[in-house]
């Protein structure tokens, strides 16, 4: 909604409130108040989307500047004598700094503008790329996927807040499907691109068109980028602070931080480890594993969209979110670990290609519900910070996963058997942090349970007639 469409509507209120004081002295204040919230959170703003497609496309770019080292793995080897512990090292040396930077940067955008947020980010992750277009050695590499991990740590929560400024909490599940589409698109998209690059030319090269993008989404989002008039720091004031300890320790937030902690898993060794495995492990060459490296992301695409559509009509439909949201979102993940489970039983390249796509691929419905979910009871003037910290905390299985599967490889009595182990144990923590998700994810009631029932009033209406 828009200021302009507000503001008349806030006037009208008003008249309504005085008129209704003079002719019934005994009416409360709080009546006026109980009827505007549900009817002005339900409009979306002018240019909500134009800024959800922007936000999209920087998911984009994010998780390409992710998945380069992963999918040039097999050069970037050979070219610089790495072992697979080594490798595994590069790995997870983006993520050194990722929780630290998420953490400090999600109590910044509680003060600072997401918009100019946003645009930092963007700026550093370029810059950090371009360093690997000449001849660059393994500590070059590692210092500058250490530098573009701290950049793109907070990524994700900050555009998930940013996002939130423009929806009300019913229309949420949807954009959020949308920006982690970003991420399946940056795959989809950068992979046949960046893989062409790779075999024609260079991996060098990979990396330097992947600054060139970045660059280009700086641009248009100083032209186009803005901040969202809805959940404004004006709105904020009035609604009442929880205690971070509440919130941190709370079951739903704990939930959502053990569920995705499994679902990070199983994404990171995809962006380090899946077309290594393709190539050293299953023999298929360069050029191939460039198009079957896609198939988690598109399968994972279309289990992220159909899982925003489910929930947003189920919660119109008036199912709770700890249904709509929380075991929506835990079971797939509980799925899909039984199936990567079925991995070192099976034989063919094939077989064991399509258990590891709908296995992995399964975990992204986990990433559409628990943003949304921690929203419903995180006031709006902590909710950067706690969407931070619940980004830092689920992807510190990124530092672990690709050490622990270049480890195994490396100690196997085979590379085939090696990434077995390694996708063994994956299969493990994903069927566990999806049955702890499903015990303990209850957004629903959990708002009430840290306010003590307490309906916090006056902060809608003040949103509706103060957006900034």
């Amino acid at each position: 909604m828009s200021a302009q469409a507000t503001q008349p509507a806030a006037g009208k209120m008003t008249g309504t409130s005085k008129e209704a004081q003079k002719q019934t002295p005994k009416q409360t204040p709080k009546q006026t108040p109980k009827q505007t919230p549900k009817e002005t959170p339900k409009e979306t703003p002018k240019g909500a989307w134009t800024v959800t497609f922007l936000l999209f496309l920087f998911m984009l770019v994010n998780f390409a500047d992710k998945i380069v080292v992963g999918l040039a793995g097999v050069p970037i080897m050979t070219e610089l004598k790495l072992e697979p512990e080594q490798f595994g090292l590069l790995g997870s040396s983006f993520f050194f700094l990722f929780s630290i930077s998420a953490i400090v940067v999600g109590f910044i955008v509680n003060k600072v503008p997401t918009r100019w947020v946003l645009l930092t980010l963007a700026v550093i992750w370029a810059l950090t790329q371009f360093p690997m277009v000449g001849t660059v050695s393994f500590t070059t590499l590692l210092i500058c996927r250490i530098v573009l991990g701290a950049g793109e740590g907070p990524a994700a929560s900050v555009a998930m807040h940013a996002v939130y400024k423009w929806f009300p909490d019913e229309k949420r599940t949807m954009p959020t499907a949308i920006l982690s589409q970003g991420s399946a698109f940056g795959v989809i998209l950068a992979v046949p691109a960046l893989n062409w690059i790779i075999v024609n030319h260079s991996w060098h090269y990979a990396f330097g068109a992947l600054g060139i993008v970045g660059l280009i989404w700086v641009a248009a989002w100083l032209a186009l980028g803005k901040e969202g008039p809805l959940d404004t720091h004006a709105s904020a004031v009035i609604e009442p602070k929880i205690p971070y300890l509440q919130l941190l320790t709370s079951r739903t937030f704990i939930g959502c931080v053990t569920a995705t902690f499994g679902a990070y898993w199983a994404l990171s060794l995809g962006l380090t480890w899946f077309t290594p495995f393709i190539v050293k492990g299953l023999g298929f060459s360069q050029s191939q594993a460039g198009f079957v490296s896609i198939l988690p992301w598109v399968f994972g695409a279309t289990i992220v969209i159909l899982t925003g559509w489910i929930s947003q009509v189920m919660l119109a439909r008036g199912y709770t979110s700890r249904i709509s949201r929380g075991v929506l979102g835990s079971v797939p993940l509980i799925v899909g670990g039984l199936i990567l489970a079925m991995m070192p039983h099976v034989q063919g390249a094939g077989l064991q290609i399509a258990l590891l796509v709908v296995g992995s691929g399964l975990c992204g419905a986990i990433y559409v519900v628990c943003p949304p979910m921690l929203g419903e009871f995180t006031p709006t003037s902590q909710r950067g910070a706690v969407l931070a910290i619940y980004g830092a905390l689920y992807t510190l299985s990124g530092i672990v996963a690709p050490l622990v599967m270049g480890s195994v490889i490396q100690r196997a009595g085979s590379m085939l058997d090696g990434y077995m182990t390694g996708f063994t144990i994956n299969a493990a923590i994903m069927v566990g942090s999806g049955l702890l998700g499903l015990l303990l994810l209850w957004p629903n009631t959990e708002k009430a349970r840290l306010t003590g029932g307490a309906a916090p009033q006056a902060a809608p209406l003040k949103s509706a007639v103060s957006p900034t």
